[in-house]
């Protein structure tokens, strides 16, 4: 039996919603965080730019409702790449990890999830993967100062698509501070891979791991890595689930799911039947969620 701390990523949730009632709805909804997301789209990213009384705001509202966030999912990083081939790209780039950095520092979330893409709009190259490593290992030193944790998401990009090509980069940058944080759709979906052994061989890396379902990548298919309903797709996520109970996992579980960004009418509906279906496979395999207080 272990005890994991399970939340929601939060363009699952209706987004007309005000601030507060996104955190009382994910609080009355079971979940004991809500994963917040700075995406590409000029509305996410003025977040960085958020003033201090906005962060206050933002912060006592969390407090007031009983809701935290666990992980900040910087996803802007494929709008602004770390290995662009344009410097100035590359400079905004680490410009959007200072500050979202400091606005973890500011509202109190303890790690940041990172886009395994060196490019993701530009060709691959050579180069694109030597400054994808330069400005990690400088994005590592400047989340070692603030003391918040760096994990790299294995991706629907082949450039880090498992967490053993996460593990090269950890080693290479050599820091407690950059760790995984594995998608068990994204795992699952690419061909010839042993999902169980990367988890049982690179546990130590694994600070966070979203639960997602995906479709697989064939010979004539690319394979679908969003919106595949959970257990229509290939994770087993019984036998998988039932692994990190061995292996004595206590890191947290994010549902991640669009339903509220694709503006389904029943996004709320989709969210619950998600948690209940989560709830089932919890009490299957031994896991204890978090009591939500």
């Amino acid at each position: 039996m272990t005890t994991n701390a399970l939340g929601i990523y939060e363009k699952a949730l209706p987004q007309d919603l005000s601030w507060r009632e996104t955190f009382e709805l994910t609080h009355d909804l079971g979940f004991n965080f809500l994963e917040f997301s700075i995406d590409e789209s000029d509305q996410r990213l003025a977040r960085l730019d958020w003033t201090r009384q906005q962060r206050q705001e933002f912060r006592d509202l969390m407090w007031a409702t009983k809701t935290r966030i666990n992980n900040l999912m910087l996803s802007g990083h494929r709008r602004f790449p770390l290995g662009s081939a344009d410097p100035q790209i590359r400079q905004q780039a680490l410009t959007m990890m200072q500050k979202a950095i400091d606005l973890c520092v500011d509202l109190g979330i303890h790690n940041i999830q990172m886009a395994g893409y060196d490019v993701y709009y530009e060709e691959k190259t050579a180069s694109s993967r030597e400054y994808f490593v330069e400005n990690l290992t400088k994005c590592v030193h400047m989340a070692a100062q603030k003391n918040i944790m760096l994990s790299i998401e294995t991706m629907d990009d082949p450039f880090i698509n498992n967490l053993t090509k996460i593990k090269h980069y950890h080693d290479l940058v050599k820091s407690p501070w950059l760790q995984a944080y594995p998608d068990l759709g994204n795992l699952s979906a690419w061909p010839n891979q042993d999902v169980a052994a990367e988890i049982e061989n690179q546990i130590d890396t694994i600070c966070a791991i979203h639960l997602k379902d995906s479709q697989k990548v064939t010979a004539t298919s690319p394979g679908q890595f969003k919106n595949v309903s959970f257990g229509q797709g290939c994770v087993d996520f019984a036998g998988l689930l039932r692994l990190l109970v061995r292996l004595d996992y206590h890191g947290s579980f994010t549902i991640e799911m669009w339903a509220g960004e694709n503006g389904a009418s029943d996004a709320l509906e989709q969210v619950k039947a998600a948690k209940q279906f989560f709830t089932n496979l919890f009490d299957q395999v031994g896991i204890e969620q978090e009591k939500v207080r």
